[in-house]
């Protein structure tokens, strides 16, 4: 994977209150592209916050269908990967340089 790749791959991290209950248990939410694979996330992440990832879970959320007063709108699909870091390592999104 290139080096272009890598920051394609992770679009920022997402913040919920279901992610922040996921940070106690070690692990990382990241908002990713659309056609991003598991192992292309593992090897952004890793090299990017250099950290150790044990395993990535992903899933893709549908967009919403919202009514306006010109009809119907969809919000965008989003895909989201929860990252597993290593025992002991954390990544802080503030000091990242």
């Amino acid at each position: 994977m290139n080096q272009e790749r890598i920051y394609k791959v992770l679009l920022g991290p997402h913040v919920s209150e279901k992610a922040s209950l996921a940070a106690e248990r070690g692990q990382v939410v990241f908002r990713v592209a659309p056609d991003a694979t598991k192992p292309e996330i593992k090897k952004a992440v890793e090299q990017l916050f250099n950290v150790t990832v044990e395993g990535v879970q992903v899933l893709n959320r549908k967009g919403k269908l919202k009514r306006t007063i010109r009809g119907f709108g969809k919000r965008n699909d989003i895909r989201k990967a929860y990252v597993k870091l290593a025992e002991g390592q954390d990544i802080d999104f503030l000091d990242v340089e």
